[in-house]
Order: C-alpha cells, then structure tokens, then sequence
C-alpha cells in the first residue's frame, strides 16, 4: 500500500492524543463511522433504511460520522460512458466521471436524515480535504484534515461523506479505485480518532469462504488484519485490500455487517489485532479472484536485465503485476508468464508492445478463462505440509496448476476458471474449514 510512513492521524495539526480518546480519557461518547455499501444505497427506500439506522446510533449518544458509496450500478454505468467513448480515457476525466454517483448519494443520506430531524451534511472529497497522490483512477491517500467533520461532530451534525473520492496535487478529483469507499472511511476514523468504523454491506460478516460456492462456508467472529488483508489481496470482495491495509497501520477496528438485518453491539465479524485472537486456526480461509487476466510474453532473449525491461515500463504506467513465472526455453531464449487485472489489459498490452522494439519478444498471448485461488492464515508460518496438501487436493481432482505465488501466510495458484467451484469445496473440506452442523447434516 503506498502511503507515508506517518500516520493520517499524526498528520492533522491541533488535535488531542489519539491514544488517550481511544481509551476514553478525553470524554465518554463514542464515535464511530458508518459507511454503506452500493447495495445498502440502491434505492430511496434503502436510502430512507440507512438514515434511520444512522439516526438510532445518533440516538444512543454516539458521535456519528457516514461514508457512502455511489447508488449499485451507479459506477459501472459510469465507467461504461467513459470506456465506450475511449477504452483509454484520460484518467483525470475519467475520474471527473466516475466520482459523480458518490456526491449524488452523500446529498440523498443527508437529506434523508435531515427529514427524520437529525442535523446532517454532505462532504465531498475535496471538502474535508481529503488529499491523494496523482495516480487517477486509482489514488493513494496522503492526508485527511479531521477539523472540519469534527467541528461538524463538536455540533451535533452527522457529517455524511462522499466516499472513494479525494483531491490531487493538480488539485482535481481523484479516485481511489475500485471499493475506494473502504479506504475513505477508514481514513476518515482514523483522522477523527474513532472507536470504530463499520462497514455495512450486502453479508453479514465475514466468511471462510464465498458462501455462493461453498454451502459449508463460516461466518468468523474476529479475523487479523494479516489475514483478512491477504484475502482482500486476493480475491475476497467483503473489504478493499487498502481500506484494510491502513486500518492495520493506523489501529482502527474495522466490523463488517449486514444492512438488511437488525444489528447490535455484537454482530458481524471484526477485524482485530493478532493479540486479540485467543484461537487462532492454521487456515482463516479461501478466496478466488477472477478479476485476472494471464499475459505470456514467449521466446524473450535470455539476457540480464530482461525482466526489467518488461516490468519498469508496467510499473511507470501504474499496472500492478502479480503472480510471475519464468521458464527458460531453448537457444538461450525464455517465456515470462504473469497476471494483471483486467481492467488494466489493455494498457499492459498497449505498453508491451511499446517495448517490443528493446525486448525483442516472439508473440504476446493474453487469457481470461482463468481464475486464482487463495488460501490464508496466520498458521502457516509455523505448520508444514499446508503448501502440500493444496496441491494434492487438486491434483486428486484433475486440476492442473499454471502459476504459483506464496507469501509468508498465503498460497495462490492460477487454474483454469471452468474449475473454481470444484477447487473451492474440495480445498474448503481438506483445511477443516466446513461448518460442523452442515458437515454433520
């Protein structure tokens, strides 16, 4: 995740300890961000729900700060009018696009909490300021000013703000990419020293598995942040890799829950401090992604620097590259084998083929039908055999590996996409993770 090393809260001027309202020496309200989903939105009348479940926290005399999303299908629609008129838009108009249906929504919250006699008002990104680097389309956070939503809080107001928007160095909007609105409000607790941001959702909580694929899938109380960042890596669609990336940097606990059901203090599942883990399982859980598209560049020269003379150019163009292989051919020439998400083929292609003239690479072949599969926990720093028992528990079903990636809690493999239902089951039931009273049915 790139960010500065100083925390979002050190970097705001005049504010009290952060430590100590934390621990509820300075006053005893608790403060905590509420940020809802497109689903949660996609109507006036889940609008009207989402003002009513923020004015009844209002109620219980808590300091309440809101985060939206843009109304379900809002952006893709968005994205749609930009990428018909040029699939290589200029990003800083793309994002003038795409930021639209969040100002739209913050302006509905507040003044569906205005008509239940609640104070509210709407912030947009560049309002707070919430200020990000030049990566359009995909922005990192740099700073967010609490003064203004504290003010707003110090009031009695519910600051209800845009999410998954904020403003560059060139002073135009910028966009956080995809389920940036995570990343707001964690930002935004963490520049308003919160107690809590919780994320309400289409699930209520977070799961072993999607349990879409996987019947026998568990809804898990408390999740690290180690373990739930890797699943947001690689696949899991619960919470933004960087909306969890910074709740671990800046300490802020982050609940995830459902909006379409009634709630309490103890709902969901959280997402928590290693240490506040008693139990911890090998395997937390396992996630697919098919947002990937497989690039194979064949019949490179073998020569030192090859590598980089592939990747730089990708990386100056802002495309993240994940799972890589190299095979070694023959006559001194190599294949490179690696995974971008789809949304940034085009541009990987594009930039490739810029740098054929130097690489002087045979063919350039790009595939969709394939699919990564994860699995996460904190276990496998210290158990051994969990690498092998993935790998015999596809090769038992016929399933071949094409790529492997590991880090220190985590095993990726890309398959072929025809088997990720297969792969999923049989992985979840070979880690222990079914359910027991759907295993015992």
């Amino acid at each position: 995740m790139s960010m500065p090393d100083t925390p979002v809260h050190d970097r705001l001027s005049g504010r009290a300890d952060p430590h100590a309202v934390m621990h509820g020496e300075i006053g005893k309200r608790k403060t905590v961000v509420m940020k809802f989903g497109g689903t949660s939105v996609g109507t006036i009348e889940r609008i009207r729900n989402v003002a009513k479940r923020v004015k009844a926290e209002h109620d219980r005399g808590r300091r309440v700060a809101v985060v939206v999303s843009a109304m379900a299908g809002v952006t893709n629609r968005m994205v749609g009018y930009c990428a018909e008129l040029d699939p290589l838009a200029d990003p800083k108009e793309y994002d003038a696009v795409v930021a639209a249906g969040e100002q739209v929504t913050s302006g509905l919250v507040s003044i569906a909490l205005q008509a239940l006699g609640v104070k509210a008002r709407s912030f947009q990104g560049w309002q707070i300021p919430l200020v990000t680097d030049d990566a359009h389309g995909k922005a990192a956070i740099e700073s967010v000013d609490g003064a203004a939503l504290l003010a707003c809080l110090d009031d009695g107001i519910v600051p209800v703000v845009a999410g998954f928007q904020g403003v560059g160095p060139d002073g135009r909007i910028a966009t956080l990419g995809r389920g940036g609105s995570d990343t707001s409000a964690v930002a935004v607790a963490a520049a308003i020293n919160a107690d809590q941001c919780d994320i309400y959702t289409d699930v209520d909580g977070i799961y072993t598995t999607d349990p879409r694929i996987v019947k026998r899938a568990k809804k898990l109380d408390r999740i690290t942040y180690e373990e739930m960042l890797e699943l947001a890596s690689v696949g899991a669609k619960v919470l933004q890799t960087r909306s969890v990336g910074l709740a671990m940097r800046e300490n802020v606990r982050v609940r995830v829950l459902s909006s379409f059901a009634e709630t309490d203090d103890d709902s969901g599942s959280i997402v928590v401090d290693e240490d506040e883990i008693m139990e911890k399982e090998l395997v937390a859980g396992i996630a697919n992604s098919h947002d990937e598209a497989k690039i194979s560049v064949r019949n490179i020269p073998d020569r030192p620097g090859i590598a980089a003379a592939i990747f730089d150019p990708l990386a100056a163009a802002n495309i993240n590259v994940d799972m890589i292989v190299q095979s070694v051919g023959v006559d001194n020439m190599t294949n490179m084998t690696f995974t971008v998400s789809k949304a940034d083929e085009a541009a990987a292609r594009s930039v490739l083929e810029k740098a054929r003239e130097y690489v002087q690479y045979g063919e350039l072949l790009t595939s969709h039908s394939v699919v990564k599969i994860s699995v996460v926990g904190i276990g496998m720093r210290s158990n051994a055999g969990l690498a092998a028992r993935m790998f015999r528990t596809l090769a038992d079903r016929g399933i071949n590996v094409q790529v492997i990636s590991t880090s220190e809690i985590k095993i990726s493999v890309l398959i072929d996409s025809e088997y990720t239902e297969l792969a999923m089951r049989a992985l979840h039931t070979a880690y222990g993770l079914d359910a027991k009273e759907e295993a015992d049915a």
